[in-house]
């Protein structure tokens, strides 16, 4: 008697360069088909990472939305660092982020002590050139980082320091839910994040974290953080240089350090950056499409792009950073 895996009943289709792909029919109830697909579907991303589903047809917010809760358990999103729209309860639209800008290779909420183990992807509109949603695995970009590179973050991990304001990034309100100080400084202190108010009543945060953790399924190490992304040096100079005469070399909206307060300098950023993009799968979004992607293997990203683009987006199947095996203890000071 013979017997198949979950992954073997999918025909994926694997090219350098590509995002593992799924071409499937429409059926005309996409809830159903991805319920009935569910488990070879997971498996799929278990064994690959991320998995581009090509020729669903999803077609709107509410159809999408059905398809998310069939394949996961949704999470609500606290710590945002750039406004989203709430379409419903753990439901999103992309990131509120300038098309002309790229959004570099991170792993989403990798500074959170609850994080997605999965992020679920819908195009409901494809933009007319770029704004791909671009891949890394995780595992091979930790490989190719230089050794001593790797031993100072898996020693010091890395800090992030946030200045909130309601002009730049998530407000407090964004990130937190409300602006309700109390709820805000509770909040903080659940989460191991050291907190200051500042005289014109801005909100400043650092929150150290570490850099490498265990995958929760495979125990593989992956590098697994938003170092580069959301540090000074990946900002387009020009935007650097106007937000550092708006706020000071201190208040810029978000940057990162070793996490010992070190700063880590514009050609370490550049180094993982690059490695990044020598490893990067990226397609363009066609509309209808759905992607399942791994957050703690998979990095992801957004490219530029022109014209309406509408993504939508879930985090999912919440996973607890210290049961991870992290390289340092989360703690506030």
């Amino acid at each position: 008697m013979s017997s198949s895996s979950p992954t073997s009943l999918l025909d994926v289709d694997l090219r350098p360069g590509k995002p593992p792909m799924l071409r499937v029919e429409a059926t005309g109830d996409a809830p159903r088909w991805a319920a009935e697909h569910r488990d070879a579907l997971r498996a799929a991303v278990a064994e690959h990472g991320s998995l581009l589903v090509r020729g669903l047809g999803l077609r709107d917010v509410a159809e999408t939305e059905a398809v998310f809760r069939r394949l996961a358990s949704l999470m609500t999103e606290k710590e945002a660092f750039a406004p989203r729209r709430s379409y419903s309860d753990g439901v999103y639209s992309s990131s509120k982020w300038p098309p002309n800008q790229p959004m570099c290779m991170h792993h989403e909420l990798s500074y959170v002590p609850e994080f997605p183990c999965l992020m679920l992807f819908a195009c409901l509109m494809a933009p007319t050139d770029g704004g791909a949603t671009p891949v890394a695995d995780s595992p091979t970009v930790l490989r190719a980082l230089p050794t001593e590179l790797i031993k100072r973050f898996e020693k010091v991990g890395w800090l992030l320091i946030r200045n909130y304001n309601d002009d730049i990034g998530a407000s407090v309100a964004d990130a937190f839910g409300t602006d309700d100080r109390r709820a805000v400084e509770d909040y903080c202190r659940a989460n191991a994040i050291k907190f200051e108010w500042q005289p014109d009543g801005a909100l400043r945060t650092w929150q150290r974290r570490s850099a490498v953790v265990h995958h929760p399924l495979t125990g593989q190490q992956c590098w697994f953080n938003q170092i580069a992304f959301l540090n000074e040096w990946t900002m387009d100079p020009e935007v650097r240089e106007y937000l550092v005469d708006i706020y000071g070399e201190d208040g810029l909206p978000f940057n990162t350090r070793f996490g010992n307060g070190d700063a880590i300098g514009a050609d370490v950023v550049q180094l993982i950056n690059e490695v990044y993009e020598a490893n990067t799968a990226r397609e363009r979004w066609q509309a209808g499409d759905l992607m399942l992607v791994d957050n703690v293997r998979t990095a992801h990203g957004r490219e530029r792009f022109e014209g309406p683009r509408e993504v939508l987006v879930a985090m999912a199947d919440a996973v607890h950073l210290a049961d991870r095996s992290p390289t340092i203890e989360v703690t506030v000071s």
